[in-house]
Parts: C-alpha cells; sequence; structure tokens
C-alpha cells in the first residue's frame, strides 16, 4: 500500500479517536435516553416495525452527535441549519406526515370536486390508518377528515338531484365509488364520529389516554385463541384467514365474509375453492332466509367460476352442485314469499343488520336473476357433453342429469310466473321469454314419448296443488299440445331471435312427426327463408336443422321432388356438418385463425341431437335417382329438350362412377345407390329395387317396412317413365296390358302415368281408352337443324333483354340515352336518322312493353321458325 493511503488511514482513526473524546457526559446521557424512549415505542408496534424502527434511531442518535461537533467547530452555521439537520422522525412520525399528506389531497380535491382523486386518496388513506390505530382508535384529522368528506358528498349528492348539469364520467365514477366504501367505513369509527359532529374543538382540542395496545393484542390474540378449537374440523384442522387468526363463521359475520369474497372475485392469485369451502360453511351456520338467499346466490356465482375458460367445462360435481344448490334456492323462494330475487333492486350494503320489510312494501327484493342462473347452468351441460366422447358410458350418464336440469328450467318457469302476477315488481317480459325459450329448446328434437316422461317428472316434483298459467298441468301431458302452447305464448310475447327460434322449434317438432304439411305451410307463411342470413349463427344453424327435418319428413311421405328440392341446399353444398353445426370441416386452402376454430367449436351441438348425415345422403341421392334417371333418359331421346340439370352432386358422383373400369359390388351407401341408378336406366327396375332395399341405413328411420314399400313403388313408376322416354321413337302403339306386366303395376296405374306425361307434354302420343294402348305420333320430333335453330333464337333473344336492361341501369330508363348534354346526338350525323327512327319508335305512342321485358319478335329466324 502507498504511504498516501496508510496516511489516509491513520488520520482518519485520529480524528475518530478525537471525536469520541468530545462527547460530554451530558451528551452520552442524552443518547441512552433517545435509546430508552425508541426501545418504548418499538415495544407497541408490530414485528415488522420494530426492526425498521430500531435501525432507524441508532443512525439518528450517531448523527446528532456528529451533527453537534459539526455545528460547534463551525461558528457561520445558522440555527435553521442546525433545526434541519437535528430533527429525528420515528417511523410512527413519518407514518403521520403521509396521512396528513393524503388528508391535504383529499380536502384539495373537494375545493375543485375533483371526485376521482379524491377516490384513489380515500382508499389510501384507510390503508395508511391501519398502521397508526392505538386500541382500535384513529387519529383524530383522520376522523375529522371522513366526517367532512361524508358531509360534503351529501351536499354533492343532493346538488346533483337539482342541477341539469351532468357530471363527467370519471367525475361520476370517482363519485360512486366513495359513496358505496365510505358509508361501510364510517361505521366502524362512528363513536368518534358523533363526538366529533357534537363539538368539533373541544374533541380536537381532548387528549384522552388510549389504551395500551400491549394489553389488547394479549385479549385479541385469546379471543383468537379460543375461537381457534370452535372451528375445527373433523380432522383437526381450523381455516386460518389473514394474519394466521382463525376465521369465525357466525350468522353475524355472514355478510362481511360475503363481501371479503365478492371483492376478491376476478383477481388473480384468488383460490376460488377455498371460497366455496368458505361459503358451504356460512349456509350451515345461515339462520334468516335472506341470509340463505345471499349465500346461495355468490355461491352458484363461485362455482360457475370454475368454467369461466373457454377452453374447460365446469367440474362435474360442481355442476350438480351448483344444480342442487339453485333448486335449494328456488325452495326457499317458494316457501318465503316476501323474498323476492329480481333484476335491477338496490343492493344492501348495511353488513351488520338485514333488511326489512318498509312501510309500504311487501317485499325484501334481492338484487339477482335466477334466469341468468339458469341459462348458464345449461350451457354448462352443453360445454360438458361436448367435451365428452360420445360413444362411452360416460356420455350416456351425463345425459341423465338433462331430467334435472329441465326441472330445474320448469320450477324456474314457475317462479317467474308467480312473480309476474304482481305488477309492482316490474319483471320484465323477456326474463320469462328466455326461460321458455329455454324449456322449448329441450323438448323441440324430442320424440313425443319422451317429452311426456320429462313432463311427468317434473310436475312430480312440484305440490299438488301448484299449476301454471301458461302451460297448464291438464294441458301439458301432450307433447304436441305443450309444444304448441309454448310457442304461441312465445309468438304474441316477444320478437326477433327468440320469436324466429319458436317458430323454428315447432316446425322442426311437425316434422319430427310427420306432419309435412303443416310444417312446409309455416315454413313458408314465416318468411325466414328472405332475412335469415340476418339472424345470429345458432339460429341459422336451427334454421337450417330445420330445412332438413321438413325434407326427410317430405321423402317419409313419398314426396320425392319435395324432399329433393328441399334437401338440396343443404345437401347439394358439400358442407353438410358444418351447416348442420355436427363437426369442423376441415378445407385444403382456407386457414382458419385460432378464434375461428374455437368459436366453431362452441356452436357444435352434443350428439344426441346430431341428425344422422349417412341417412341424409342416403335420402338425397335416393331422390335424385329418381328424378335424375328419367330426366338423362327424356333428353337422350329428344335432342330438342333443354338440358336440364336437377342435382349437380348426383351428377358428378354418376360420371365418376361410369368412369370407373372395373366396379366391383357396392360397399357404402353411395355404391349402392350409382349401381341402383345403373340398373334403373337400362330397364332393369327389380335390380334397382334389390340395390336400395340392401343399403342397411334404413333400419334407422321409423317404420322400416313401409319406407321400403314406397320406394320399391317409385322405383317402378320411374323405371316405367325410364323406359317410355327411351323406346319411344322405337314404337307405334304399345299396350298397357304389356307395360302392366313388364313392370308389376295395376293397369289402372300405368294409364295414369302415361296420362301425366302426355298432358305435361313430356310424350308425343295418345292414348286409346278403348283398345287400352298407347300411340305414339311420328314425325313431331324436330330435325338436328331445327333444334339448333330454336337454340340460336333463344340464346339471341337472352342477348337482346341482358342489352336493354343493362341500358335501362345505366341510363336509368332516361328516353334520350343517346343524346349528349348538349341535345347532339352520338355520332354526329351518321346514321343519324335512323337512330332518330328507332328512337321515335321507343319513345312514340307504343310504348307497351311484350310479356317477358323483351320486344324481340326473332326477325326473319322467327318467322321461319314459327311458320
Amino acid at each position: 500500500m502507498s504511504r498516501f493511503f496508510r496516511g489516509g488511514d491513520d488520520s482518519s482513526s485520529e480524528s475518530s479517536s478525537d471525536e469520541e473524546e468530545l462527547y460530554s457526559e451530558s451528551e452520552e446521557e442524552q443518547l441512552k435516553d433517545n435509546q430508552v424512549d425508541d426501545s418504548e415505542e418499538e415495544s407497541e408496534e408490530e414485528d415488522e416495525e420494530s426492526e425498521s424502527e430500531s435501525s432507524d434511531s441508532d443512525a439518528g442518535a450517531q448523527k446528532k452527535g456528529l451533527s453537534r461537533f459539526l455545528v460547534e467547530a463551525s461558528s457561520e452555521s445558522e440555527e435553521s441549519d442546525v433545526e434541519g439537520t437535528t430533527k429525528v422522525k420515528s417511523a410512527k412520525d413519518k407514518r403521520f406526515d403521509e396521512l396528513e399528506a393524503t388528508i391535504t389531497v383529499i380536502q384539495n380535491g373537494q375545493k375543485i370536486n375533483d371526485w376521482g382523486s379524491i377516490a384513489n386518496e380515500f382508499d389510501k388513506l384507510n390503508r395508511q390508518v391501519i398502521k397508526l390505530q392505538d386500541g382500535g382508535k384513529a387519529p383524530k384529522v383522520y376522523i375529522k377528515c371522513i366526517a367532512e368528506l361524508e358531509d360534503f358528498m351529501n351536499e354533492t349528492l343532493a346538488k346533483q338531484k337539482v342541477t341539469p348539469k351532468k357530471m363527467n364520467a370519471t367525475n361520476a365514477r370517482g363519485l360512486n365509488a366513495v359513496k358505496q366504501r365510505i358509508k361501510k367505513n364510517n361505521k366502524d369509527y362512528q363513536d368518534q364520529i358523533d363526538a366529533f359532529r357534537k363539538d368539533n374543538d373541544s374533541f380536537m382540542e381532548s387528549d384522552e389516554e388510549e389504551a395500551p395496545v400491549v394489553k389488547a393484542t394479549k385479549v385479541k390474540f385469546q379471543a383468537a385463541a379460543a375461537e381457534a378449537p370452535a372451528q375445527e374440523d373433523d380432522e383437526g384442522f381450523a381455516t386460518v384467514g389473514k394474519g394466521g387468526r382463525a376465521l369465525q363463521f357466525t350468522p353475524e359475520s355472514i355478510f362481511k365474509h360475503l363481501r371479503t369474497i365478492l371483492e376478491s372475485r376476478g383477481k388473480k392469485n384468488t383460490d376460488r375453492l377455498e371460497q366455496i369451502k368458505i361459503m358451504e360453511k356460512l349456509y350451515e351456520v345461515a339462520v334468516t332466509p335472506y341470509q340463505k338467499i345471499r349465500v346461495l346466490m355468490t355461491l352458484v356465482s363461485a362455482r360457475f367460476d370454475l368454467g369461466s375458460g373457454g377452453a374447460t367445462s365446469m367440474p362435474l360435481e360442481h355442476w350438480k352442485a351448483a344444480e342442487k344448490e339453485l333448486g335449494l334456492l328456488l325452495e326457499i323462494l317458494d316457501a318465503e314469499k316476501d323474498h323476492v330475487v329480481i333484476e335491477g333492486a338496490e343492493e344492501w350494503d348495511d353488513d351488520e343488520k338485514p333488511p326489512v320489510i318498509e312501510k309500504g312494501e311487501k317485499y325484501i327484493k334481492i338484487p339477482g336473476s335466477v334466469v341468468s342462473y339458469i341459462e348458464r347452468l345449461d350451457d354448462e351441460l352443453t360445454r360438458s357433453l361436448q367435451s365428452i366422447d360420445p360413444h362411452t358410458s360416460e356420455y350416456i350418464d351425463r345425459l341423465t342429469d338433462e331430467t334435472s336440469l329441465y326441472n330445474i328450467i320448469f320450477r324456474g318457469l314457475l317462479y317467474y310466473e308467480a312473480i309476474r302476477e304482481d305488477a309492482s315488481l316490474e319483471v320484465p317480459q323477456e326474463s320469462l321469454n328466455r326461460i321458455i325459450q329455454r324449456r322449448l329448446d329441450h323438448v323441440y328434437y324430442k320424440p313425443a314419448q319422451v317429452v311426456k316422461i320429462l313432463e311427468d317428472n317434473s310436475w312430480k316434483n312440484v305440490s299438488p296443488k301448484v299449476d301454471s298459467k301458461i302451460t297448464p298441468r291438464s294441458q301439458s301431458t301432450e307433447a304436441s299440445q305443450l309444444i304448441n302452447i309454448l310457442c304461441n305464448y312465445l309468438f304474441e310475447n316477444s320478437e326477433g331471435i327468440i320469436r324466429a327460434r319458436a317458430m323454428l322449434c315447432q316446425i322442426y317438432f311437425l316434422a319430427l312427426h310427420d306432419e309435412y304439411y303443416k310444417a312446409r305451410d309455416m315454413m313458408l307463411t314465416s318468411h325466414l327463408q328472405e332475412n335469415i342470413a340476418n339472424f345470429d349463427v345458432s339460429t341459422q344453424i336451427l334454421y337450417n336443422r330445420t330445412l332438413v327435418q321438413v325434407g326427410l319428413c317430405a321423402f317419409r311421405k313419398g314426396l320425392v321432388y319435395d324432399a329433393q328440392n328441399t334437401l338440396q341446399e343443404i345437401c347439394g353444398s358439400g358442407r353438410q356438418k358444418e351447416l348442420l353445426a355436427q363437426g369442423v370441416m376441415i378445407q385444403r386452402f382456407n386457414q382458419v385463425s385460432p378464434e375461428q376454430e374455437r368459436l366453431e367449436k362452441q356452436r357444435q351441438l352434443p350428439f344426441h341431437m346430431h341428425i344422422n348425415l349417412e341417412l341424409l345422403e342416403c335420402v338425397y341421392l335416393t331422390c335424385s335417382m329418381l328424378l335424375e334417371i328419367p330426366l338423362l333418359a327424356q333428353t337422350g331421346s329428344s335432342p330438342d329438350v333443354k338440358k336440364r340439370v336437377i342435382s349437380k352432386t348426383y351428377r358428378r358422383m354418376l360420371e365418376y362412377h361410369e368412369r370407373q373400369i372395373f366396379t366391383g359390388p357396392p360397399e357404402n351407401t353411395r355404391d349402392h345407390v350409382m349401381q341402383a341408378s345403373k340398373a334403373l336406366a337400362a330397364g332393369e327396375w327389380k335390380k334397382a329395387t334389390h340395390f336400395i332395399h340392401s343399403i342397411k341405413i334404413w333400419d334407422l328411420m321409423p317404420n322400416t317396412e313401409s319406407i321400403k314399400a314406397m320406394l320399391a313403388k317409385q322405383i317402378q313408376e320411374e323405371g316405367l317413365r325410364t323406359y317410355l322416354f327411351t323406346y319411344a321413337p322405337f314404337y307405334d302403339t304399345l299396350a298397357i296390358e304389356t307395360l302392366s306386366t313388364m313392370f308389376e303395376l295395376d293397369s289402372r296405374k300405368v294409364s295414369a302415368v302415361v296420362s301425366k306425361m302426355i298432358s305435361h307434354e313430356e310424350l308425343a302420343a295418345a292414348l286409346d281408352q278403348v283398345t287400352e294402348t298407347v300411340i305414339f305420333r311420328k314425325g313431331v320430333e324436330l330435325s338436328r337443324l331445327q333444334s339448333l335453330a330454336l337454340a340460336l333464337s333463344d340464346k339471341a333473344s337472352a342477348l337482346i333483354e341482358t342489352n336493354e336492361r343493362t341500358l335501362e341501369q345505366r341510363t336509368q330508363g332516361s328516353t334520350n340515352a343517346f343524346s349528349r348534354k348538349d341535345g347532339r346526338q352520338h355520332g354526329g350525323q351518321r346514321g343519324g336518322g335512323q337512330r332518330g327512327g328507332r328512337g321515335g319508335a321507343r319513345t312514340g305512342g307504343n310504348t307497351q312493353r311484350q310479356a317477358g321485358g323483351t320486344q324481340f319478335t326473332g326477325g326473319a329466324l322467327g318467322a321461319a321458325v314459327r311458320g
């Protein structure tokens, strides 16, 4: 080490020894007194504060001695500097200064009416005063501040009622926050506030001796130790709250615990399961109906929070517990008629005393929504069923919970009917509509026998004296009558989406029970097909399901054309899974975001609500076969007939099947239909019938034998039409008896089919009833050239009509379409006369247009064709 550093060390040691000699005996005594005072203050504080205070007091003492030495050495320093450097504050004094600074900010906020800053500083003030309380008493400046703040708040609220000018949003939020918190906060210091308001000056000047904190802590410790054994559970453990104290559950402390739980709801690091256990114990000690209702509502909400994530569903045991607690809630509300849970009721803020029925009132109103709880319970069951494999026994076990859920919905409807009778409660009609819609959603897709069982179980669980005005006990035994009552009620009392869904549910139910004509008429008169795109996705899915069910009903009735026409929109798109919400289609070139994929999965229907897609495809292809094969035969034999396509999907499959070099025996539904189509086109109707009957999916339909008999009859008739279309050019006459024998049909049925084909101008023939023969006319078929000429005429007519429509759209139907703004014609004098003549003809007296919107007559070609 260099001599410089060594010298510095020596000088510093010498100076420190000199400083020690300069301390006087009086100063040392004073230091000892300060240390004694600090140790007394440390004993009054908590363990955490004691460590910080001891370090502060020691540092302050050293600084004090050193500063005095420096002051004596420098005679030029002023007295004010001495005071600034020698002032030592304990941690308690520092906290008191912080409290006063916060009070000053609040007072400044009152002067400028800044409730946003007042609300923030009020929370900060309450946190600071906790560390300054001695024996349960708060500092007097704090009492003065909160008392004046409450008076100022009351004045502001009174001014707001008579002042038309409204506060801005920030001030209004701050005022509401202070209003909610100050009433609860001031209850803890009510005695001191009353003393302050009685005499301000004497309260602030009085210097009362406060009880030692040590004794208070001992009493609290003893009380906590006495409470702990009372709350021990079976295993010898007790529920411990913040600070290590055992929680005490008494009827008086229920609302304080609920308030704490509600304030911590939604925050991070909140143990929801622990809160649920606490509320279960609170329900055990609840005595009054009001306490039970409040605890049950908070408990059900806390259980729903467990399934609030988008990916996971609510745990099974908590769903069952929530369903049981909702049942208890409805039982209490049914027994205690003076307690009602309605939306929009004012919340009771007093946690010390329960509410009572005021004069002129008949009910204790509790804010809440029973229908929201029921809807959430229903949604959680649906999410649970979506996440379970439908081919396991677990799905069947979970599906049995639908009975208990339907019972809750039924009892909720009875409750809303009861409180709707009193007009003073002002229960909104929408709540009743929502719960009726939920009840309808659980019965519209079920067979009548299942609906009857659900209704019987629901009525058994209520008192025999109870009856419903909307769905009386006597009229709800039959499923069709129940559906009709529920839907008619929603038709009359709702609008928008709920009304549309009710109509679709009734159409679906009618189609499911083979009432095709009623379902079809309701679908057409509702005009939903015109504006269904304006509704939400779930309603569009219900519309698609209803459309498919109507098509299947038409097929069961033997109405092949109606069935194919109805199913064309859904089955012809190739997106049946997606449109019916029965699966997510994976498209090759379409990128789906994770958010869209999550929404798609949420919209999926549970498996027990699915419509069998294989059966749907089988019905659609069979109907397309019965319509397309005769049409193909007619097009092939008559070149003048326009090539019309009924089902592009079926045509594509048929062409692919015909291109196959080797076709083995049919394996699936599609193969069976294609083989049957090939046989029917060749006139082998028995073989076609055999292929169609071999499809095993028909066993899933009710009345399987009648369906197969209907299909055999349809194949015979379409085989007859195909035969006549194919071989008509080769016959002069054909006996009805021959056709009857060939297709094993009654002669009267053959005559009816032939007569229908002749009347529709599909067959150029005449029916001789005397000899019972079909006489075919020869020479009426157009040649190849004539057919092409007519096709050219039609295309030219369509082209001119399109041009005229385009011209009318651009010129908005004006007469001087070919004139410029200055009145001159296009192209100058060239062709002007012709254009003018043509224009005169257009704008002359003969302005009436021909039928069809075009005046094209075909010219010489059209005259030649007509001649």
